[in-house]
């Protein structure tokens, strides 16, 4: 799945910047967006009248003796996903888009969001609000500086701002004569009142052990180790993002759409566990598997979710040392613990420990991965016989896919909001279409189908472009240049440590020697019934250093304004590489088991090494998805397998290959750091 904003972290905003042929942002006009510059205003049907809301809001700063308040979306754990309750900037805006910032004043309200979003915002938001099209916190400071006199106050909610947005507030604040104020109960939430959404109450359960690669005993012996031998010597380590402590105790709930996540925190010193929740959630069952009964190091302690920040507070004040991964820990509680008695690394060593899966996490992610392409497969079959009737469209395909893969063993759902775009909405990478707002498939139009599935044993996400009819030559030239890319990537041999960022530029090769690129990044990692965006895996400058085992996404794509959409996406596991001289090296290995759409490949452009790559690519999905079609008696599934699976054979093939200047060209643009 393309992103602008990382799944179980801070996101990069690479994407919906506009950079490198991303789409631009589609202007409506007339009746489909506001018009406040006329009196009375122009406002759609899909405007929400914040009125009420704002007097709501501005009441609690009166109370507060505040001038202005800032509103992220986000929640108290830095999550992608959000639940019902933590969507108060939504609530406070009518705004729904996953990204944006609310600021209100006593005077004027304002909305910063990126181009991705302008065009719902101008639809969803009142004239109450101003758009402003940028993301970056100065702009948001400047605005601040202009709207709030000297000498008052601007307030936050410390659990809605990272470590790292608190610091550029601050600084950019420090010096103008205005201050900056955390106050821990949510102003929003205090102006929702009783219609604001009740904290979930769904069970809190352990997974089987036949779907954890480790005990969580194990898992805390390998963290508690792992302290032990730190050079500053923490005597405990503070979890904030949901996945960490879903993973360190192999529990999963249902808090979160798309997440099998629960709203927790986990205090692991060398000699106690606390595990924060709402204790309703824990049956007899799970508190029995947690040890809750009893005291000593390997007994988990249940405290109520609500306290964590005063009982991180009470444990600061002894002699000890805190370790945080400063990504997902808010100011919430850094601000609770003394800066002496940090110990501040990007991410925790439970994300960093959970990006390496060990064999028997392997071998349930390849197992998901399996099942979710018998339900793609069967998805794109019946597609195929289906779009030239005329009667699919966007949003009933896409609910149709889900069906297919809720009949999957071991299903729990998608993994995200599936991006089922035709024709020109595939050119918005983030398009999803809705009950009310979809378009027909069409024979006649390129189609792109990027989604996943949670799953017990693994998290999939596979992105498939196809063309039922006759493509363009165009449409077929930069389909095979960003298979070319996939395939460039995925095959690569690295030294081990290599940062991904120092791969990225692999799958952008075929695209740059013709002038084409993508405007988002090129991978992330994947979890095993976990985040489909797990950091710190991936090819960005923030992700860590490969290694053996990781599982990561590599999707590039190319989009064409107003016209169609192309991305291809796969997971692939980090391996070891089989090399000719001794060496530790080593390379990917594809997990995501579905053809390639062969009517949109244009051999000619295929190197030799290109076709024995895909080759060989289709003999596994033969010899992995054909037994467990046929075990079903999919016999449909399996002959359109068969077809679509046949090796190809090279026409006119390009031998020459970039690759060595690529290398060094890669070298001098980067810098050899690892």
């Amino acid at each position: 799945m393309a992103w602008a904003r990382w799944g179980c972290c801070p996101w990069l905003v690479f994407l919906s910047l506009g950079a490198w042929g991303h789409p631009k942002a589609v202007n409506l006009t007339g009746e489909d967006v506001r018009n406040c510059s006329i009196s009375p205003p122009y406002l759609p049907v899909t405007a929400v009248n914040t009125t009420v809301q704002l007097t709501a809001l501005r009441q609690q700063m009166r109370n507060q003796n505040l001038s202005a308040y800032i509103i992220p979306e986000t929640d108290a754990h830095m999550s992608e996903y959000i639940g019902k309750r933590d969507k108060r900037r939504a609530w406070i805006t009518g705004f729904t888009g996953s990204a944006g910032t609310a600021v209100v004043s006593m005077g004027k309200a304002g909305l910063w969001t990126d181009s991705r979003y302008w065009t719902q915002a101008e639809r969803q938001m009142d004239c109450n609000w101003e758009l402003h099209k940028e993301v970056d916190i100065t702009s948001i400071v400047t605005w601040l500086l202009a709207e709030v006199p000297a000498g008052r106050h601007v307030g936050f909610d410390p659990f809605l701002f990272s470590i790292g947005s608190w610091k550029s507030y601050y600084t950019a604040l420090k010096n103008s004569n205005i201050q900056l104020v955390s106050i821990t109960d949510n102003l929003v939430d205090l102006a929702w009142g009783s219609e604001k959404p009740l904290f979930p109450s769904q069970p809190i359960y352990a997974l089987k052990e036949a779907f954890t690669g480790s005990t969580w005993k194990e898992k805390v012996s390998d963290i508690r180790s792992q302290m032990q031998k730190h050079r500053k010597g923490p005597t405990a380590v503070l979890l904030s993002a949901l996945d960490e402590t879903a993973w360190l105790f192999n529990l999963r709930g249902s808090d979160i759409p798309y997440n099998p996540f629960f709203y927790s925190y986990t205090l692991l010193t060398d000699s106690s566990i606390r595990l924060f929740v709402n204790k309703s959630c824990l049956d007899s069952e799970t508190l029995k598997y947690l040890n809750s009964s009893c005291s000593g190091s390997m007994c988990v302690q249940i405290e109520n979710y609500s306290q964590v920040r005063g009982s991180v507070q009470t444990y600061a004040s002894g002699d000890v040392k805190i370790w945080i991964g400063t990504s997902y820990t808010t100011y919430g509680l850094y601000e609770v613990i003394p800066l002496e008695k940090l110990i501040e690394d990007t991410y925790s060593p439970v994300m960093v420990t959970k990006a390496v899966k060990n064999s028997k996490e392997q071998a349930l992610l390849r197992a998901s991965h399996v099942r979710d392409a018998v339900a793609v497969i069967r998805y794109l079959v019946w597609l195929e016989k289906n779009v030239p009737k005329g009667t699919v469209d966007e949003f009933s395909g896409a609910e149709l896919l889900d069906k297919f893969r809720g009949e999957e063993d071991f299903s729990s759902g998608p993994s995200f909001e599936t991006i089922s775009a035709s024709g020109l909405n595939a050119a918005l990478a983030h398009y999803s279409p809705t009950k009310e707002q979809h378009r027909k498939l069409s024979s006649d139009e390129m189609y792109l189908l990027d989604s996943g599935g949670q799953y017990w044993d693994g998290t999939t996400d596979i992105t498939r472009t196809v063309h039922w009819g006759t493509p363009s030559a165009f449409q077929k030239e930069a389909y095979t240049r960003v298979l070319i890319g996939n395939i460039d990537l995925s095959r690569l041999v690295f030294p081990a440590s290599t940062s991904g960022r120092m791969m990225e530029i692999f799958a952008r090769r075929a695209l740059w020697d013709v002038g084409l690129n993508y405007g988002h990044g090129t991978g992330h990692g994947i979890g095993n019934f976990l985040c489909v965006h797990e950091w710190p895996v991936g090819f960005q400058s923030g992700n860590i250093p490969m290694a053996k085992g990781m599982f990561t996404s590599i999707e590039p794509g190319y989009y064409q304004d107003g016209e169609f959409g192309i991305r291809i996406e796969d997971v692939a596991v980090v391996v070891e590489a089989k090399t000719k001289y001794p060496g530790s090296y080593l390379t990917f290995e594809v997990v995501s088991l579905v053809p390639y759409d062969r009517n949109l490949i244009d051999i000619s452009l295929l190197s030799p090494e290109h076709l024995q790559y895909l080759n060989h690519y289709y003999q596994t999905i033969r010899e992995k998805v054909g037994p467990e079609l046929q075990q079903r008696q999919l016999q449909e599934e399996f002959q359109w397998l068969q077809r679509h699976t046949e090796p190809l054979s090279a026409r006119a093939l390009r031998t020459t290959s970039l690759a060595p200047l690529l290398v060094v060209s890669s070298l001098i643009i980067l810098g050899w750091s690892v």
